[in-house]
């Protein structure tokens, strides 16, 4: 299930709402040194396995009491990342949100649709995994993000024949039920690259 970090307010306007953490640019910092300040400083978030811009929002109503432009953006932490946030901070599903401050709803909801087109046409599945993972394992991540069932077996042809991913030539022992060892894999990068400009995966017909 796909999980979104959210702080909840303690001040007006909308205090007892979740919101997106963030906050004011300090003198002469740069937009990313901003995100990166408040999320260690707010949710207690030091690890980011890939960070971009999303969009900027200039809508005068935006806030209630002053006009505020902001700028948002997509943060991913791999799924064997466990951050210790604090009390006022918790993960929530994407499809239940709860009541959201501002026009935070609509920002995180935009962050999903970025990630799902990403991972179509990116290997930017990498920043959801962990550094090594079965097929099943990234199927079932992949599954999370993208909100629809996905083929481990034509998830992996398509990654390897776009040359993303590559066996580490080991294998994942068989749980207490039994089974066949899995192999593992790995992305041979973990950086964003472009891998096919025009695909996408779509929902199983």
């Amino acid at each position: 299930m796909l999980q979104v970090l959210l702080w909840e307010r303690a001040k007006e306007p909308f205090a007892g709402c979740w919101s997106l953490p963030g906050g004011y640019l300090a003198p002469r910092e740069k937009l990313e040194e901003s995100i990166r300040r408040h999320l260690a400083a707010k949710v207690d978030v030091r690890e980011l396995s890939h960070l971009e811009q999303l969009e900027t929002l200039s809508d005068p109503d935006r806030h209630p009491d002053e006009w505020q432009l902001v700028t948002a953006y997509l943060g991913l932490v791999p799924t064997d990342v466990d951050p210790a946030v604090p009390a006022d901070t918790a993960w929530h599903a994407l499809e239940t949100l709860p009541t959201m401050a501002f026009d935070h709803e609509r920002i995180a909801l935009a962050g999903r649709e970025r990630l799902r087109a990403k991972l179509s046409y990116t290997n930017l599945g990498f920043a959801l995994a962990p550094a090594t993972f079965t097929m099943a394992e990234l199927r079932d991540l992949y599954a999370a993000a993208l909100g629809h069932d996905v083929s481990a077996t034509n998830l992996k042809r398509v990654l390897l024949r776009r040359g993303v991913l590559e066996p580490i030539g080991d294998h994942r022992p068989p749980g207490p039920s039994g089974g066949r060892p899995a192999e593992l894999y790995r992305f041979r990068t973990r950086s964003i690259a472009i891998t096919d400009q025009f695909a996408v995966l779509r929902p199983p017909a």
